[in-house]
């Protein structure tokens, strides 16, 4: 066995062609792009998942695109690879810490914080189903590493906010949460496959797409599914409706992305915002 030990400083990896990969946050909840030794066809894991792996042009060293689950600790943490010929090496990075904040709300169905005895059983079944589906790996690459908004509204939860209902503490928050109105499309923020859809207990109507390599998308709380198990859908296409479906306090979309199967911030797949034109008054303006 061979054994390759790199630290890498991942603030400061130049990056060519960095504005089609996702923003390098190396913290818990976050995205780390660690560039890989120079071999062929490397299969690289991240504990038991499977990482994607991307080719740059004009780069020789392929870059491992990393999710990071919020339940990461800070600290040292290393990529098993192995190639084409079955060496294998060991690729060490750094992850960050990050605080999330808090957030408190107050649910007048007490079922959707403390379930009945008849409620456990769907809710465990419906675990494993959602869990099936946010860790799907497929080899095709994505078709871009850039997301577009699946709603145009503004975001009422951010990502990792440590929650608390009924002053009960749950889950960090693992999605952006869009304050649309009831009704209003949600569409497909890059091409990808329907991996699964369902109506579950807390998530309401849902929607998975896969969109390769271990990035794959959730959509909760629609009033309405608009796609197939199966289906083939092109960025922009409607997939739903938002709703107020499952454990909510008013009609919203919680959207989540998931990068070898761990929930990452949505907003390091967000493209920048175009560059606004100069003012006439601006001093750079002719």
């Amino acid at each position: 066995m061979k054994s390759l030990l790199l630290l890498l400083c991942l603030l400061s990896s130049p990056l060519a062609g960095a504005r089609a990969l996702p923003d390098d946050a190396p913290v818990p909840g976050g995205i780390a792009l660690v560039p890989l030794p120079e071999v062929s066809g490397p299969v690289v894991r991240f504990g038991k998942h499977r990482v994607m792996v991307v080719h740059r042009a004009g780069q020789t060293r392929p870059l491992a695109v990393v999710g990071l689950p919020l339940s990461t600790r800070p600290g040292e943490h290393s990529l098993a690879v192995t190639d084409r010929d079955g060496h294998r090496y060991t690729v060490a990075f750094h992850v960050r810490d990050k605080a999330y904040q808090s957030q408190h709300i107050t649910l007048k169905n007490k079922r959707m914080v403390n379930p009945e005895k008849r409620d456990l059983k769907r809710i465990a079944r419906e675990q494993q189903r959602i869990r099936r589906a946010l860790a799907t790996w497929s080899p095709q690459p994505p078709a871009t590493l850039r997301l577009r908004l699946p709603v145009q509204a503004p975001v009422s939860s951010p990502f990792g906010l440590r929650r608390f209902f009924n002053e009960q503490p749950r889950k960090p928050h693992s999605g952006l949460d869009l304050a649309a109105p009831e009704g209003t499309p949600v569409r497909a923020p890059a091409p990808g496959t329907v991996v699964d859809t369902g109506a579950y207990f807390f998530n309401g109507n849902t929607v998975f797409i896969d969109h390769g390599q271990g990035l794959v998308t959730m959509y909760c709380h629609l009033s309405r599914i608009g796609v197939k198990p199966g289906q083939r859908v092109a960025a922009g296409e409607i997939i739903g409706r938002v709703g107020k479906t499952g454990r909510v306090t008013g009609a919203h979309l919680h959207w989540s992305v998931s990068l070898n199967d761990a929930r990452v911030d949505p907003n390091l797949f967000l493209a920048p915002p175009p560059p606004q034109p100069a003012s006439p008054d601006s001093p750079d303006s002719p």
